[in-house]
């Protein structure tokens, strides 16, 4: 499998990792990229072969990643549209739905579009893929494997479901993130120093995360069996629940998911 990148950054470069540790070879990718630093940091980690631009044809590549981001996608598209039948294109640009790069490449049809997330550049990341009807089970799979090299995967058969998608787990690290800062702030203002705040909040979250992956109790049952009658935990769930934490992040989620669907009608507009 020949894999052309259009696109150098952070996730292409996952990617690519990610599918040298699985044992393909770094000269099965080839990746486009105009930063000059970026293509050099893609041939000192990986051994890829980079381009300044856009090959005239496409000979041996079998699937093309486009690996921009949303606002450069329509361009991107239309200078690929000329050589990418025949091919299985991957989008991970987030929010431009399939119909509207469908036809910024001329109306082909094997087309997954996928929303990764930030783990994925540690190889923990979770991604969920949409195929347009025209994809058959081989390109599915194909699809699949290219980003099972950087986490879990899951297809959702309804691609309204990937604006909900990228407010759960695309902008879910940020989330995360938030909740470590607070409580290592929190930590701080008590007396730990900003190094043992950072430990035991990241250990945490890490510890936590991986009980509850390995667990196959629901999280509130896991939270409750930490929360013991008139303890120390039961004062601090209650502070939170009478701030409405739980139904702020809900809502934070919900207009993600909204700023999603917008972007997606922004940038799929022709110009």
């Amino acid at each position: 499998m020949k894999i052309l990148f259009v696109g150098g950054g952070n996730m292409a470069g996952a990617l690519i990792g990610g599918l040298v540790q699985c044992g393909r070879a770094a000269s099965d990718c080839t990746v486009v990229e105009i930063d000059a630093e970026a293509r050099r940091r893609l041939v000192d980690t990986f051994g890829a072969r980079v381009l300044e631009r856009l090959p005239a044809r496409l000979d041996d590549q079998d699937v093309v990643v486009l690996a921009v981001k949303p606002q450069q996608l329509r361009e991107v598209a239309r200078a690929v549209a000329p050589t990418i039948a025949g091919r299985l294109a991957i989008s991970i640009a987030a929010g431009i739905g399939t119909n509207d790069l469908s036809r910024w490449l001329g109306g082909h049809q094997r087309i997954v579009r996928v929303m990764p997330n930030t783990p994925a550049l540690v190889g923990a990341g979770v991604s969920a893929l949409y195929a347009m009807p025209g994809v058959d089970v081989a390109d599915r799979e194909l699809a699949g494997s290219i980003l099972s090299a950087v986490g879990k995967t899951l297809w959702v058969e309804d691609e309204a479901l990937m604006d909900t998608v990228t407010a759960v787990s695309g902008s879910g690290p940020a989330y995360v993130f938030y909740f470590i800062e607070a409580l290592m702030q929190a930590g701080q203002q008590m007396g730990l120093t900003a190094a043992q705040a950072r430990l035991l909040a990241v250990e945490t979250f890490y510890g936590s995360a991986s009980l509850a992956r390995q667990s196959e109790e629901a999280p509130s049952v896991l939270r409750a069996r930490v929360t013991s009658k008139g303890g120390t935990t039961e004062r601090a769930v209650h502070t939170l629940e009478a701030e409405g934490v739980s139904a702020r992040v809900i809502e934070a989620v919900r207009q993600a998911a909204v700023r999603s669907r917008e972007l997606g009608d922004e940038f799929g507009r022709d110009g």
